[in-house]
């Protein structure tokens, strides 16, 4: 067994039950109306819309700090390991990401996105917890004040998902992916920078994961409240009379700025936007927002597991396998279970449940995992063997 694979620890079943949480709020947000009969948001929006997204980046950068070592400083040929890991695992998102896109599945598919953030996070796998948080923290307020300046400039904005057809346009892929997508990668680095952070804790710890619950609440609520301040306080005046410039929303940013989707960024009419916590707009507001949600999340999830891991166990399960039940869920939308079926919502999340349960306690990994852990496992040992030559 190689350095980096004792490094390893055993699954954690608090960051699979977030992992869980993350897919069902993106199933709700995917399958349920934003806007209500009433008018007024649903409440799977209210709840989950960006946040649960978020939450997914988040642990994924959990995830590579949890495999490259943990709370375990690397050593060795690890680091060196990690990284190729790290790229062979963005490949296999990419490649499907790029196949499950083709479908009409009526969503905007997040593999793709989230195979680019992989390779992105590869500079700072070797950092420690301190150093991660600090830059988590200025990539998050700095990054998005640099989409608003290269989206002045009139870059264009490719609507759709990434698919194989996308690489015939390599400069409009590029800015899509980066600036002008729904999950753009150069704000959305500050998510794997924070998971990066927390996964260098001690998350088996219960004093640690009540810090990050604690912190995650404290920097969620303190955001948001502070951007919903500024906008009674004269910001919503100049948006309105801004305007959105055409810029899509998911309804009337007038009805309800703060529970309004804009689908990745947020309109250049006035750097006013960037101090709305909207979701889905990549703002400094909505980035350490949505951060702090993700971290209570954990945090929470970590202490129920230390406690009730038996209840949590189904939940885990589904977590274990995001990678093939996201998958799974993309295709029934787009063939036998889509969005305008009654109680889609529902129907997903059960069949889940119903793959998830009985594979982990049987298989194991799920395929698109296992498929994956083989090639990293293959990738270790050439890495591990070219470095003694």
């Amino acid at each position: 067994m190689d350095e980096a694979t004792r490094q390893q620890p055993r699954r954690l079943v608090g960051v699979d039950a977030a992992r869980g949480l993350a897919l069902f709020g993106m199933i709700a947000v995917h399958v349920t109306p934003s806007v209500g009969a009433d008018g007024g948001s649903t409440a799977a929006h209210l709840v989950a819309s960006g946040r649960a997204s978020a939450l997914f980046a988040v642990l994924a950068g959990v995830g590579l700090a949890l495999a490259s070592g943990g709370s375990t400083e690397p050593r060795g040929t690890a680091p060196r390991q990690a990284r190729a890991a790290t790229a062979v695992r963005a490949g296999f998102l990419v490649v499907v990401g790029l196949a499950i896109g083709l479908p009409d599945s009526g969503v905007a598919v997040i593999l793709v996105y989230y195979g680019v953030l992989f390779l992105a996070a590869i500079p700072f796998l070797g950092l420690r917890a301190p150093a991660l948080f600090a830059l988590a923290g200025f990539w998050a307020l700095t990054a998005p004040v640099l989409s608003h300046v290269l989206r002045l400039q009139g870059l264009p904005r490719t609507s759709g998902n990434v698919t194989t057809e996308s690489l015939a346009d390599p400069v409009g892929l590029f800015w899509q992916l980066t600036v002008t997508g729904y999950y753009p990668v150069l704000p959305w680095l500050a998510y794997v920078l924070a998971g990066l952070a927390l996964g260098r804790l001690t998350l088996a710890s219960t004093s640690v994961a009540a810090r990050i619950f604690a912190g995650g609440a404290a920097l969620a609520v303190g955001t948001y409240v502070l951007s919903w301040v500024l906008l009674r306080q004269g910001v919503m005046d100049r948006l309105t009379e801004a305007g959105t410039g055409g810029h899509p929303t998911s309804r009337p940013f007038t009805d309800g700025v703060l529970n309004t989707s804009f689908y990745g960024t947020t309109p250049t009419t006035t750097a006013w936007w960037l101090t709305v916590a909207s979701p889905h707009t990549a703002t400094p507001f909505d980035m350490l927002h949505t951060i702090g949600t993700a971290a209570a999340v954990l945090g929470l999830t970590l202490l129920l597991a230390s406690r009730f891991s038996g209840l949590l166990s189904p939940l885990a399960a589904v977590g274990s396998m995001t990678f093939t039940l996201y998958s799974v869920h993309v295709l029934l939308l787009a063939t036998a279970i889509p969005g305008n079926v009654e109680y889609a919502a529902g129907l997903h999340m059960a069949v889940a449940l119903a793959i998830a349960v009985p594979w982990r306690r049987y298989a194991g990994r799920g395929p698109l995992e296992a498929v994956t852990a083989s090639a990293v496992r293959s990738m270790r040992k050439l890495t591990a063997w070219t470095s003694r030559l």
